[in-house]
Order: C-alpha cells, then structure tokens, then sequence
C-alpha cells in the first residue's frame, strides 16, 4: 500500500461512509425491449447493464448437455469504462470473471429443466469504479428473474475489505487501489449458501471472519434493494385504488 495515500479522514472514509456502509446503488427492471430479461445498475460509480437470452438451443450443437442448460455468462468492460481507455474485447481478467459469474449462477438456475439449451447472460460495464463483478452478478441476478429463469433464489454479491488496518464494506476506487484486501463474495439469500469467494491480499484469520460476516450482511442489504426493483416493475398499480 502507498503511505502517501490517506483512506480515513476525521474517522471517517474518503467518500464519508462508514466502516460498514454500502455506496449508493440503483437498479431498474427490463430496461431492453429486445432481450428476455435486462437489468441496469450504478453502484457507486459504477454502471452497468445486463441481457439475458434464452433458454434457447444451444449453438453450436456439440455443445449441448442432454441433460441440462449450460449458463454463458459474458463479463465485459467497455472500452470507455475506465480512464485509461482499454483494448475492445476479452481479456484474462474478463475470462475469468466470466467463468465464476457463470459458475455462481448455475448452482441457483434450474437448469435441469431445459436439456440441450443454453442460458446467455451478457453483463457489460459501461464505468468502472470498483466492485465490478459483485455489481455484474447482482444485476445479471434481476435480469434472469426478470427473464422468467426459473431459479432456487435470487443470487446477490457484495464484497469487503480490509485498508489501513481495518476491514470495511464495499471498498470504493481508492480503497481498491490502494487498500491490502479485497473479498467479493455471493451467496444465496434464502439458504445462505455462498455461491462465490475469492481473495485478493492478505488477511489474518481474525480479519477474513470480519470481512467474510460483513460482506453478507452487505448481500442482505443489497438483496432486499434487487426484490424491491423487481416488485416495483412487476407489482400491480395502486394508483386510483
């Protein structure tokens, strides 16, 4: 970590949150007319805007399971998404953030039910400030129940972390930057069940129990925000009653 760099200020974070509150989020429901199920989100300063396609057949044919849908989750950072403008296309990280978004959301999908089918989860992030692939997942989450996917649960990701020898929710850009940890994680509300966790960093025992506590109670928080959305779009108009 850079010294220079000072994350607290009169106690309190850069942005003036506290250790174990959330960034502003947002989300809308169906925002694409084109696509089964679409979700956008700004967390922080993130945005990003989800498409969901299918279930439909699975092309080409030898990928098919006869048994099952497989999930194509594909995590994408637009171009114009950081300061540094990046190469168009894939990269190792987005592979990578692809293959466990993918992985996360087939343990809740009912995939048995659709043999030879394949379910496609486009999530594009049009800026970037940190938290980018708990964002990614918790909208493709809206987008596929939006889609009518039959699912166990609505899937949610949030994250902790630990700077300047403490361990806080949702690190902000700097903090990202600049702090010693980062653990985003996803879980299933209804069970618990954690559906993704990884580790970037280093954290004692004690503080990877405290990161690991605080970033799913920042999922529940951040789960009652994805079912509101939800209802709002799909709850009947009160108005006039």
């Amino acid at each position: 970590m850079n010294s220079d760099i000072k994350l607290f200020e009169n106690g309190k974070r850069l942005d003036g949150r506290k250790n174990d509150e959330l960034r502003k989020i947002k989300i809308e429901v169906g925002v694409l007319h084109r696509a089964e199920g679409s979700c956008y989100l700004e967390w922080g300063d993130n945005k990003v805007i989800v498409a969901v396609y299918g279930p439909r057949e699975a092309i080409p044919r030898h990928t098919q399971n006869p048994l099952r849908a497989i999930v194509n989750a594909k995590y994408n950072m637009a171009a114009f998404s950081v300061g540094d403008r990046k190469r168009p296309g894939p990269d190792r990280r987005s592979r990578e953030i692809s293959k466990v978004i993918s992985e996360a959301l087939e343990n809740v999908i009912l995939v048995e039910k659709f043999p030879r089918a394949s379910i496609d989860v486009n999530i594009e992030v049009l800026d970037a400030e940190a938290g980018t692939r708990c964002a990614g997942l918790t909208a493709a989450a809206v987008a596929l129940a939006d889609a009518g996917i039959p699912m166990k649960d609505i899937p949610v990701a949030c994250a902790a972390g630990k700077i300047e020898n403490q361990v806080v929710l949702d690190l902000g850009k700097e903090e990202d930057n600049y702090g010693s940890a980062d653990l985003p994680i996803a879980i299933s509300p209804r069970t618990g069940e954690i559906l993704l966790l990884q580790m970037d960093g280093h954290l004692t025992v004690e503080e990877f129990d405290k990161a690991l506590d605080l970033a799913i109670k920042g999922c529940y928080i951040v789960s009652d925000i994805q079912k509101k959305a939800i209802l709002e779009k799909y709850q009947p108009n009160s108005e006039g009653k």
